[in-house]
C-alpha cells in the first residue's frame, strides 16, 4: 500500500548550482548528500515536512540521469512513493500492467529499497517505489 509521497527527484547539471538554487527556493539547506555508485549519480536531499526533494547529478555520461538531462534538460525526473512492502506493491503494479525497470528492488539513496516503473506505462512520469529497511 502506498503511504505517502516520499520524495520528488530533480535532475541537475551541476550540484553546486542546484543546491544554491534550492537553498534560496526552500530557504533551507540539504540534510544529506551521498554518491550512489551503482547508479552513477550524486544525490542531495532537502526535507520539507514528511516529503523530501532529491537533487540528482550524474557522475558519468552513461548514467540514466545524464541521458535524461541530454533528452529533457534539468527538471523533475521522478516521483517516489513510500510503501510498507515493496515486493507486494511491485507485484500489484505489475498485475495492473505497469512495467518495472528491474525484476527485484535494489538499495538506493538513504539505504532504502527502490524500484522504478517505466514512464511509458505510468502516464509519462517515472514512478519510484521505496521502502525503508
Amino acid at each position: 500500500m502506498i503511504k505517502q509521497i516520499d520524495h520528488i527527484g530533480i535532475a541537475v547539471n551541476n550540484m553546486g548550482e542546484g543546491v544554491q538554487l534550492f537553498n534560496a527556493i526552500l530557504d533551507s539547506i540539504p540534510f544529506h548528500k551521498e554518491e550512489i555508485v551503482s547508479q552513477k549519480l550524486i544525490a542531495t536531499f532537502y526535507e520539507i515536512g514528511n516529503t523530501k526533494i532529491e537533487l540528482l547529478e550524474p557522475t558519468s555520461t552513461d548514467s540514466a540521469i545524464s541521458k535524461f538531462l541530454l533528452n529533457k534538460g534539468p527538471g523533475i525526473h521522478h516521483v517516489a512513493f513510500l510503501v510498507d512492502n515493496i515486493h507486494s506493491e511491485m507485484q500489484r503494479m505489475k498485475s495492473e500492467g505497469f512495467k518495472a525497470l528491474s525484476e527485484e528492488p535494489y538499495i538506493g539513496a538513504l539505504g532504502k529499497l527502490v524500484c522504478f516503473f517505466h514512464p511509458k506505462t505510468t502516464g509519462g512520469s517515472l514512478i519510484e517505489l521505496c521502502q525503508k529497511k
